[in-house]
Parts: structure tokens; sequence; C-alpha cells
């Protein structure tokens, strides 16, 4: 526990003009941080890590034995908790206020939130993997905590009391007997030597049937900003003497740049082209000027483009290229013995689609680099963009406003880097923001996947083996929940074409619809019911509870008998990052085009912290993955993309909106897990499985159409 008494957070810490004056660089002196935050009462608490775990270095230095939390009480009260996670629309902002709210005993708009700023923050790590629920929100609890008893220790001292003689509550430390009490600002703005002590061990947090702020539907704490207009998205961001950037891509992936002329570009009023090997890029005072002086270079430039598959070859391409071959089967005696399946599935590339596309604006001053830009991962874009301008990561300040999201496509520090490169070569502060057209074709892309599965059934119907292979796309939700005799499951890497990386769910999306899908196959040829197949060989009894769960709501028996035309109904299951969920589809098929029509998802993710947030959050994870079970693809050929744009790639509309029956299971008994991710993965095999019982068709491919469509 460290205290430094000299430090208050001005208000609007992610407007760059209040922060215009602010030092540049993660090294913060005592000097310059004063000359940010002001006076007051800062309180940085550090754990001792566990056994195993590497003690935090500069900066905080992740999860395992970080900085867990600071918190800083300035001289009128107001409390400040700093947080190296960001808000990219999931919610986090509101659950971390929550989560200090709670310990410090003060309501949620009592505490004011600075994230995301590697001049400021401890490192907690990237935001992703649902892990700021689970990981971050403790750590502030314990902070926050820590925080707390050392006031009241500083309190009891002066009154020369035990603990057990004060209470604490509205953020005020108050004598049982007596009625004398102490605000936090009075005892932050005294001298006692008590908070100069070390932090009291094993501060136990608040137990859940306690609960007063979490547990609450608390709306995000800067909501009005939001709608008003008056909160500035990184792509809004603005610096004295600003140009605006443009970067030379190639007509292809893998094409090499072999010639450029930037003399035309030059040649304008107020542009500055630059060239740092591949890296050709321009700056002027407007985005048009910009897109002129791009255009001129562009028609100069000289390409030698590479071999590509096209999205037609690409399932046969990562087949013959995955490392170490394709696995064979693992279980052939009890393949014979009964009665064997073996189906393969294919899942498409897709786009993250964004609302905001990837926006940086990077200033220098001296030897020293802010980057305010729109990154799930602020500590590791600051490490990339120093190596990528040859400087240290004390040199760089990586600041994250709040954006307009990233479901995993902001893991990296793309626009960042190319905003540093063309500020520091052309000598002033310069914005690049993406086109969506840059974004569709440039971003990472969700993973293909090719899928292998092979199972056997015995005269009972019952599982004897499951062998099950993921090429390309990831090992998340890879092992099946089902209890299957011999079971083996592998993910086996192969060279993907296209740029890929983390996605919503990561592979467990396509993981689950394909082994949901193969249930559904399953249950049929035992000649069952796929609700009660599943429940049949499913003892995890979390999981099962979301099943009869949606089920029971969604009134699965009856609606499995009946018989309407082109009509519907299928379900599913999974549970990835300690949580769970269950879905139930209505669907109905027109003239070979599918429409969802109810969506009933059971979710269930230990004590629920902020019941219209998570709800929100499976709201938001069912409508975007109908958009993969449907439609989005991206379709390429000769290394270049074909439907880089709104008009050709079609994410779910407002006309693709079911009737929706979501059912939060609360578990007060058990920790709190992310809701961000997995209520994502229940809902494209559930719509392949109603096909299947509307057309009487498997499809085994997302997104999912019909041969007749």
């Amino acid at each position: 526990m460290a205290i430094d008494r000299s430090m208050n957070p001005t208000e609007g810490m992610e407007d760059p003009e209040a922060a215009q004056g602010a030092p540049r660089g993660d090294g913060l002196t005592r000097r310059s941080f004063v000359k940010i935050l002001g006076a007051g009462l800062l309180i940085t608490v550090v754990p001792l890590p566990a056994a195993g775990q590497r003690r935090p270095g500069r900066g905080g230095g992740g999860q395992g034995g970080s900085v867990a939390a600071r918190v800083h009480i300035a001289k009128d009260g107001a409390i400040t908790v700093m947080t190296g996670k960001v808000e990219g629309g999931q919610g986090a902002r509101a659950e971390l206020t929550q989560a200090a709210a709670e310990e410090l005993r003060v309501p949620a708009g009592r505490v004011q939130l600075v994230m995301g700023d590697t001049g400021l923050t401890p490192d907690d790590g990237i935001t992703a993997g649902s892990r700021t629920t689970p990981s971050t929100v403790p750590a502030v609890r314990q902070g926050a905590a820590a925080a707390r008893e050392m006031l009241v220790q500083a309190a009891c001292r002066r009154w020369n009391v035990d603990r057990a003689a004060v209470d604490v509550r509205d953020g005020k430390v108050v004598q049982a007997a007596g009625g004398k009490e102490f605000t936090y600002a009075d005892l932050a703005n005294s001298e006692d030597k008590a908070l100069e002590q070390a932090a009291p061990p094993n501060v136990a947090l608040t137990p859940v049937k306690e609960w007063k702020v979490l547990g609450t539907s608390v709306p995000r704490p800067n909501g009005r900003d939001l709608v008003t207009g008056a909160h500035r998205y990184p792509s809004d961001i603005v610096r004295p003497g600003m140009l605006h950037g443009k970067v030379l891509r190639p007509p292809s992936y893998g094409a090499r740049l072999t010639a450029v002329d930037l003399a035309p570009a030059k040649a304008m009023k107020g542009v500055v082209a630059v060239q740092d090997g591949s890296f050709v890029a321009v700056a002027a005072p407007t985005t048009f000027a910009a897109e002129q002086a791009l255009a001129a270079v562009a028609k100069t430039a000289a390409w030698e483009p590479a071999p590509h598959p096209s999205s037609q070859e690409v399932f046969e391409y990562l087949k013959q290229h995955a490392r170490g071959g394709v696995p064979k089967s693992a279980f052939a005696d009890e393949l014979a013995a009964g009665k064997a399946l073996h189906q393969v599935y294919h899942v498409a590339y897709v786009q993250h689609v964004p609302m905001e596309t990837r926006a940086a604006v990077a200033e220098w001053e001296g030897e020293k680099l802010t980057v305010w830009t729109s990154t799930q991962n602020p500590f590791g874009s600051q490490s990339e963009i120093a190596r990528a301008v040859g400087v240290g990561n004390d040199r760089v300040r990586v600041i994250v406003p709040d954006f307009g999201c990233g479901f995993g496509g902001k893991h990296q520090a793309d626009a960042g880097v190319e905003a540093a490169r063309l500020s520091k070569a052309v000598g002033r502060p310069v914005r690049i923001r993406w086109t969506r057209q840059e974004e569709f074709t440039w971003a990472y892309f969700r993973p293909a996947a090719v899928i292998d599965i092979e199972a056997s059934l015995d005269a009972k119907g019952t599982l004897t083996s499951w062998h099950y292979v993921n090429i390309n796309s990831g090992g998340a939700a890879l092992d099946t929940p089902y209890r299957a005799g011999k079971a083996r499951c592998q993910s086996v890497g192969s060279d993907s074409p296209m740029r890929q990386g983390s996605y919503r769910a990561l592979a467990a999306a396509a993981n689950n619809f394909a082994r949901e899908c193969f249930m559904d196959e399953l249950a049929a040829a035992a000649g069952t019911d796929p609700l009660q197949f599943r429940l049949a060989h499913l003892d995890n009894p979390r999981l099962r509870a979301v099943l009869e769960e949606a089920a029971k709501r969604f009134d699965w028996p009856a609606r499995a008998k009946k018989k309407e035309p082109g009509v519907g109904v299928g379900l599913a299951c999974g549970t990835e990052k300690g949580s769970y969920v269950a879905a139930c589809v209505e669907i109905a098929i027109r003239e070979g085009a599918i429409s969802v029509r109810r969506v009933c998802e059971v979710f269930e993710c230990g004590a629920v912290l902020n019941p219209d947030n998570l709800n929100a959050q499976v709201v938001g994870c069912i409508l975007m993955g109908l958009g993969p079970a449907l439609r989005e693809e991206m379709r390429f050929e000769k290394g270049a993309v074909l439907n880089a744009s709104f008009a050709s790639y079609l994410p779910p509309r407002f006309e693709d909106v079911p009737e929706l029956d979501i059912h939060l299971l609360d578990r007060p008994d058990l920790a709190s897990a992310g809701g961000g991710e997995t209520p994502i993965i229940a809902i494209a095999p559930a719509i392949g499985n109603a096909v299947f019982h509307a057309a009487g068709e498997r499809v085994r491919r997302m997104p999912i159409r019909l041969s007749k469509a």
C-alpha cells in the first residue's frame, strides 16, 4: 500500500484538451502527476503475488500480481478509481464503478473512473476474454476495500476506539455510540500517520447478500455525454495543428510494392508525403486533401501480386496446409462396433464490423509520444507503437477514450502505429481514421474453420466415442460438455491466407455450431428427441439448468412435435469462459430465405453484477450472432476482398430482430463470470437445427443457406 497526498483528478480526463499539458509517457514523476491531478490522497494497492506469479514491474505488468487498484480521494471528497481496462460499449465503466462504490460504501454517482491511460492507470491487462468481471472487478473491490479500511483505521486512531466501534456509510466513518463522524474528505486532508502504514491484510469483501450497489442496474455513468454528443470518441479527437493522414494500401493480399512516386502529392498545397520502406502515407490539412494526395500517389504505384486462394477454395486450402496434417480417426474399434457418424462443418471468415472504425491521433513532444486511439489493449498497444517508432515504452503514452465497439477486433494498434509513424515524419500531430472499406479489408477477421467430427452410438443410443478436430479457428469451447465414452478433441493450426485474430467468443461460436448441430444428427440416429438426447449425456448441473429452463420457457416438447409448413424449431446449449447458455429458436422459411422469428435464451454467469447491462450483453450477442449464422461471410478472389461495404456485406438490420425472451439465471452462491461473449455461441446451431426441423435439410456451413435458395 502506497500513499501520495498530492493528487486530485480533473474533470474530463478523456478530454484531450484537458490533458494538453499532461506529461508524455508512462514514467510519471510525482511533480508531473500533480500537474494533472492536483491535491488529495492517492492510495495505491499492490497485492503480494500468489505462488508462481511474477511481481509487478513498471506500469503494473499484467494481471498476475499487478497493481490491483488506485483509489484517489480529493480534498472535496470526490472519489476517483483508475483502471487499465477500457470501455467499448460492453459496460465495464458501470460495472467497475459499482465495484468501487460497493466497497467504499458510497453511491455509484460518487465514483469517477479513469480508464485505459498508460500514463495514469495500472495495467489491468487486455480488455478481452470476458476477464473484466472475474479478474478486474475483484481487484478493484480489493483496492477499494483496502482504502476504506485504511481510512477507518485513521478515524479509529483519532478517536482512540476499536474497529468494532465504528461503521462506514455514505462515505463517512461513524461512531456507533456518540454519533461522531469523519467524512472521507476529512480523513484525506488529515496528516494522520495511520494512513502511511501498510494496508490491513486480507480485507474482507462485501458478501453478496449485503450488496447495495453491485447486483443493481446502474446505468452507464457517462451516458448523457454519449447521447448529447459531448463525449469525444477516438475518431473525434482534435489536436492543435493536426493533419489528416492516409496510408497507401496494396491492391491485394501479399502484393509487394515495387515502385512509387511521391512527387504528385508533394506538389499539392499543404501536403506532406513520406515513404519508409513499404510504408507510404500522406498528410494534409483536411481529409479531402489527404484523399486527393493519396489518389495521386496510388496512380504511380507498381505492385507485384502474390498467389492467393479464393473464398471458394479456402476450406480445402486450410486442410491442405494443416500443420502436422489432419488427425486420423481415433477410435476405430468403437466406430466398427456401433453406429458411426462422420460429418465435416465449414465456418467462413467474418469481420467484426464495429460502429467506429479504427482511429488514432498521434502527437510528438520532443522524444515523447501521446496516442489517443481505440484499442482493447492499451499497454500492449503502447509496446507495439514504441517498437514501431524505435523508442522505449516509457516514452509512449496511450490514452483510450470510450470507443465505438471492438468485439475482439481491436487488440492491436494498427491505426496508432500508422499515426505515430506519420506524425514523427511530418513533425505535427496526425489523425488516422480508417474508412469502412479499409476496416472490412485490412482489419483481421474471425478465423475460418474446417471442423471434422466422428462419433459412435451403441444399440441403446448412448455415445461410445467422440473425435473432434478443428482446423484453423482455435480451441475455445473445443472440449465436449457431454459424456461420450472415449473422447478426443483437437485444435490444429493452419496457414491462414487471411489476417485473422480474436472475435467475440473466439472459436467457441464455430465449435459450438459444429458440435450442437452434430448432436442433433446423433439424436436423429439414436431415434431420440434432441433435448432428451442431450440431457441423457449431460452431467454438468449448470449446463443442465440453463437447458432445462430454456426448454421449459419455450415449451419445447409441444413445439418440437408441432408441424407447420416452412416453420421449424431448434435448440442448442454450451459453456465457455465459466458461463452457461441455452437457446431455443423458431424460424420460418419463405422462398428459400430463412428468418428467425423467436429466440428464447437462458444465460447463467454466477452472481449477476448489473442486470440491465448483462441483459443488454445477451441481446447484443444474439443479434450479432444472427449475422454470421445467416448472411455474413467474407468473399475474396485473387487476394482482393469482393464485399468490403455495407451494401455487399450484410450484418443484421432492425428488420432482422426477432421476438426475444431472455432469462438471466442469477446464482448469488457462485463467483461472477463474464457475460459479453458466451451468449453468442448458442444462436447459430439452434438456427441450423431449426432449419432441419422446417426443411429436412442438414446445413453444415456458416452462414446457413439452403441448397435450393
